[in-house]
């Protein structure tokens, strides 16, 4: 029997706030699940309580606000005012932002567009626009669109102002530019309708090809992913565009995506097959390891751009008008989750099977966590995307953790924090009933029950995990490494934890480095697969402590058995 993308998310989570989209692509292995806003939303409580979850939203794009008619409607009169609230509303909330767009055939001012001038001048005007807006941005986007739509619907480059003075080289002079002001920022080409083989698909290859010819950085390709319900690409079509362009070294992201009904109301069997269109639109992503992650085009019906540009269409987000999840929302966390499950991104997930179990990732663990190999006398240094702190600096997180089938153990994410004095161990239980316990060298324990917090000293050791009321399922969606150590959690089952150090039992390790770190999330950043750290060597001390602390954890289980 044939089970729709619509039916099976009523196997996810009933609750939005349980199923928690970003931290299921993280642990499905991409970098975000994102939404765009725009200001007049963001004066919406019910609203902004929704899009500031970061677990739900770990990425963040101004709809409008960056855009050139905004920063700078006269020449050289550059204001920030309206441009810089959804960025600074992102970055309080922990969530990246995905800053857009520099160049743009529309919601550019007339006094650009409507100029007469020549290749010296027009070069002027694009390279101080990008050098003000990007530097006062510099250091707080993940990425930027940096040219967006420059091709046109039948497969032409679009004759802009910047075309005509130009050429072509107004697309390198605007990555390269870009890049000279804020070299951390991924930098995209964003455009709509190349989500499937076309002729515009075909001049977007052409497109990123010759600026990386003229040896202009571009980073990634991204897919806008306005769709319609009844016209909707093959999920073969789908992928096949995202590998052509991962082909091309870069990542691949979804950036703007929604699916309209053009005629309203909806059926049931309308909402049904919008849910599956958005999960082709997963599965496209998950299923090439270049496909960074999604952004929807707003997450509510009542905020949706569509009605104000389709009179008598619309309906095209997760959510209703009323701020209510829409079937699309299960599916789309439901193929998340049976993702993350797996533990592998390049497995594919069909909408056509139901889910056998449904995994449920931490309050904590979407966050990414700063660390580094510095002393603790080191200077640190912000990171791309973070919000400003002077304990931030650059880390690496290391490909997700596989699932391990444990029915006597419930995942859990722990974060190494650290100050000048102290050092601590914040481990998270997030399984209904759930608990985690942690045992200090001194025989004193610390448990963490379902959906809470607990700190406790570094060197102690997370021994313990009860189950509680869900899939018995082990799942890690973010782990960090540095030179001088990685950072786990294991169950008490698991013999080869990824995250020891100098030690083959089962305990997380004992810190001993003081590590600057800070628990401020950071801006996803590219996942690879790394090898296992170089082994740190232990003084003899502390080999005694951890025999000793090894023979107490022995005779524990002992008498538990």
């Amino acid at each position: 029997m044939r089970i729709s993308a619509a039916s099976l998310g009523l196997l996810a989570l009933a609750d939005y706030a349980s199923a928690d989209l970003h931290s299921l692509a993280v642990a499905a292995g991409k970098q975000y699940f994102g939404t765009a806003t725009d200001n007049g939303e963001l004066q919406d409580s019910a609203y902004t309580a929704i899009t500031r979850e970061l677990n739900n939203f770990g990425s963040i794009t101004p709809a409008n606000g960056q855009k050139w008619d905004f920063v700078e409607p006269t020449q050289n009169g550059f204001r920030y005012t309206y441009a810089d609230v959804v960025p600074n509303f992102a970055r309080a909330n922990g969530q990246a932002v995905r800053c857009h767009t520099l160049l743009y055939r529309s919601q550019t001012p007339t006094w650009v567009t409507g100029g007469s001038w020549s290749k010296a001048q027009m070069t002027s005007i694009i390279t101080t626009h990008i050098k003000n807006v990007v530097g006062h941005y510099k250091g707080q986007c993940y990425s930027w669109d940096v040219v967006n739509e420059a091709v046109d619907d039948e497969g032409n480059y679009r004759e802009t102002v910047f075309q005509k003075v130009l050429g072509l080289d107004h697309l390198t002079l605007a990555f390269t530019t870009a890049h000279e002001v804020d070299p951390a920022a991924k930098l995209y080409y964003n455009d709509y309708n190349i989500e499937n083989p076309n002729p515009k698909q075909k001049k977007t290859v052409e497109l990123v090809k010759y600026i990386q010819d003229a040896g202009a950085p571009i980073h990634g390709v991204g897919l806008q992913g306005h769709f319609i319900v009844g016209s909707m690409p093959s999920q073969d079509d789908l992928e096949t565009v995202v590998k052509d362009f991962a082909a091309l070294d870069v990542d691949v992201a979804y950036t703007e995506v929604d699916v309209k009904f053009t005629s309203l109301p909806y059926t049931a069997a309308g909402l049904e097959a919008q849910a599956d269109a958005y999960v082709a639109v997963i599965n496209a992503c998950l299923n090439v390891e270049r496909c960074v992650g999604w952004t929807i085009w707003d997450w509510t019906d009542k905020y949706s751009w569509v009605p104000g540009t389709f009179p008598g269409q619309g309906g095209a987000c997760l959510f209703d008008k009323d701020l209510k999840p829409k079937p699309a929302y299960s599916a789309v966390s439901s193929a998340l989750a049976a993702a993350a499950t797996k533990g592998s991104s390049s497995t594919k997930v069909s909408s056509t099977v139901a889910a056998t179990s449904t995994a449920v990732t931490s309050k904590a663990s979407s966050a990414v966590v700063s660390a580094s190999t510095s002393e603790a006398s080191s200077e640190p240094t912000s990171s791309a995307g973070a919000v400003p702190s002077t304990t931030a600096i650059d880390a690496t997180p290391i490909a997700n953790s596989s699932v391990i089938a444990s029915p006597t153990s419930i995942p859990f994410s722990s974060v190494l924090l650290s100050s000048a004095t102290s050092k601590t161990l914040n481990a998270t239980a997030i399984y209904t009933n759930g608990t985690a316990t942690a045992t200090n060298p001194a025989g004193g324990l610390t448990t963490i029950t379902s959906g809470a917090s607990a700190t406790a000293p570094a060197d102690d050791v997370l021994t313990t995990a009860a189950p509680g009321d869900a899939s018995p399922s082990y799942v890690v969606s973010t782990v960090y490494e540095t030179n001088i150590y990685t950072l786990t959690a294991c169950p008490p089952t698991v013999q080869d934890c990824p995250g020891k150090i100098g030690s083959a039992t089962t305990e997380i390790a004992a810190f001993t480095t003081t590590v600057w770190a800070s628990s401020v999330p950071s801006a996803p950043v590219a996942v690879k697969p790394t090898a296992p750290a170089a082994e740190v060597p232990i003084s003899k001390c502390e080999r005694k402590r951890l025999r000793r602390m090894r023979r107490r954890l022995a005779k524990a289980a002992a008498r538990k058995a």
